[in-house]
């Protein structure tokens, strides 16, 4: 008899111990899908022209659902994302790529907008900042530029 209560309280207790444990599990994963990166902002710094103007932001389906990246749009044409179109299933990752053209000298300032089947944000924005300085003219493959005097035209022997 006093085996047999034993037993039952042993019982009771694994239960409660993997009712807790579920709970824990429950409470981590959304219902549905859910979407979260790595970071929201890419910060190249200060990089030369012509230099590599890739970077990747790593996305991980934190729901129970696949989720589904249907649109990955650049705010211009020098910003070009790419996301894979495969769904993302409950708990793993995917990369998005972004490329930023970087012959443009000045502050890099480019948002790129994802389009999701998500619960937690259907619309998600991420941004890339930076700068892009001129590149000597040996990377850049033309004559070095002169300052420019008052007056005088720019750039001429």
């Amino acid at each position: 008899m006093k085996l047999q209560l034993a037993m039952k309280q042993i019982l009771t207790a694994c239960l409660m111990v993997f009712g807790m444990l579920a709970a824990t599990v429950a409470q981590d994963l959304t219902a549905g899908p859910s979407i979260s990166l790595d970071k929201d902002v890419h910060d190249y710094g200060t990089i030369t022209q012509g230099a590599d103007g890739g970077c990747e932001f790593t996305v991980t389906n934190g729901g129970t659902d696949p989720l589904i990246m249907s649109r990955c749009k650049g705010s211009c044409g020098c910003t070009v994302p790419k996301c894979d179109k495969d769904p993302i299933m409950p708990g793993t990752t995917s990369i998005i790529s972004v490329r930023y053209d970087t012959k443009r000298i000045g502050p890099i300032n480019k948002s790129v907008t994802i389009t999701s089947n998500a619960v937690n944000e259907p619309t998600k924005v991420i941004r890339i900042k930076g700068k892009v300085q001129a590149g000597d003219a040996n990377q850049l493959g033309g004559a070095p530029l002169k300052p420019a005097a008052a007056g005088a035209p720019v750039n001429k022997e």
